[in-house]
């Protein structure tokens, strides 16, 4: 059973889910309240990537914790977020997008959020997005030509998604309030005044293209550089989300 003093990343894409699904035990594992959440989605997508996700998030816990993946039950926090119940000092966040499903997990009750989104987005979410970001990343994508503007706003938007799914808020707050810099060094810092004095110190984030198309960040409380390991599952299934093997990078199949 791994050790969780980093941050460890979980990729599933969405054409595995269905064999995923089938190796794990399917929608048995899911709690009533969760089956019927899944079928109250529309599309056969939508549903797909639900319970992919839901299944992922089982496999990896179990993987971290030795819990069978039939046990793990889980209670939602004020704005949705859900945790483990029974507690047991590991935490964990989802999401998906067409075609992918990632899941975060870390130990000794430090928070974590990742979000994945297609990339790059299209020029009218570039419109609506836009005003709702702090001064200081407009004036940033300003200076960008628009090809590249909206490249960067996904990864602006992933990593205010992974913070505040991390802080456990989702977007219940404005996403004007808090703003991301990156250093020379290429150490990513977050600015949020609504946070006490020394809280923006404690998060670390990474910033990743998984495969051609999709930007992904992960946002871990007490993170440190170079302990993020991301395992991909039914690799040999998917070569289009082959990346070059790098420390801390695994693959499972």
């Amino acid at each position: 059973m791994p050790v969780l003093d980093s941050v460890f990343l979980w990729l599933l894409p969405e054409r595995a889910v269905g064999r995923f699904s089938a190796e794990l035990g399917g929608l048995r594992l899911l709690c009533e309240q969760e089956r019927a959440r899944m079928l109250r989605l529309r599309g056969d997508g939508a549903r797909r990537r639900y319970l992919g996700a839901r299944l992922l998030s089982r496999y990896a816990l179990s993987h971290h914790t030795g819990r069978p993946p039939a046990q793990w039950r889980f209670r939602q926090g004020p704005f949705g977020r859900p945790e483990p119940e029974p507690g047991c000092g590991v935490r964990f966040n989802l999401s998906h997008a067409e075609g992918l499903i990632a899941c975060v997990v870390m130990s000794g009750g430090r928070a974590c959020g990742v979000d994945v989104e297609r990339t790059p987005v299209s020029p009218e979410a570039v419109r609506h997005l836009f005003p709702h970001f702090h001064p200081d990343l407009r004036a940033e994508l300003d200076a960008l030509d628009p090809v590249c503007r909206r490249a960067r706003l996904t990864e602006l938007w992933v990593l205010k998604e992974a913070y505040l799914k991390a802080l456990g808020t989702g977007v219940t707050r404005s996403l004007s309030e808090f703003s991301f810099r990156t250093s020379t060094a290429g150490r990513i810092t977050v600015h949020d005044p609504q946070r006490p004095p020394g809280a923006d110190g404690r998060w670390w984030f990474d910033l990743h293209h998984p495969a051609p198309g999709y930007a992904l960040a992960v946002a871990a409380e007490d993170g440190r550089p170079g302990t993020l390991h991301r395992t991909d599952l039914h690799f040999e299934m998917c070569p289009d989300l082959e990346t070059p093997n790098s420390e801390g990078h695994s693959h499972a199949h």
